[in-house]
């Protein structure tokens, strides 16, 4: 029992003790950083999971619309071809050209406005019966005609 009282084998016990003790934390670290890792890899797992899931989502999304986009763009190609869908798209290309001209010329608008407001007024009283229809008579006095296109050749030349 004498090497009980040595300073050695004290030093020596202490020491293993704070070893063992420190071990014992380093263990309980490791186990708790383990455990970390793998809640970690769960929740990264989920959230990969859930990405792919919208991103499939978004995919078949994007497919559908696709289609749909087609079937519109073919559906518009179709109606296009009557002619009472070829003359309201002519109407809209006119109303778009005359908007893109009213705020990019700085002199027509006023002008473009004056024969709008002209024309239909003239349409108005056309629909009331206060004039004659005018397309009519323009159908009917501006045909040219084969002997007036000559005449007017020969007349000119002179």
């Amino acid at each position: 029992m004498d090497f009980l009282n040595h300073h050695f084998y004290s030093g020596l016990a202490i020491g293993a003790l704070l070893g063992f003790i420190g071990i014992a934390f380093t263990l309980m670290r490791l186990w708790d950083t383990k455990n970390e890792v793998k809640r970690l890899k769960r929740h990264l797992a989920d959230k990969l999971e859930l990405e792919s899931e919208a991103t499939n989502r978004l995919r078949q999304d994007l497919q559908e619309f696709k289609q749909h986009n087609e079937n519109l763009r073919i559906k518009v190609a179709n109606l296009n071809q009557y002619p009472d869908k070829r003359l309201q798209r002519e109407l809209e290309i006119y109303a778009r050209a005359e908007r893109f001209m009213v705020s990019s010329s700085p002199g027509f608008p006023a002008v473009w406005e004056e024969a709008k407001r002209n024309a239909l007024n003239g349409l108005e009283e056309e629909e009331t019966g206060k004039s004659l229809p005018k397309r009519v008579f323009n159908a009917l006095l501006n045909r040219p005609s084969y002997k007036s296109s000559n005449s007017d050749h020969v007349e000119g030349g002179n």
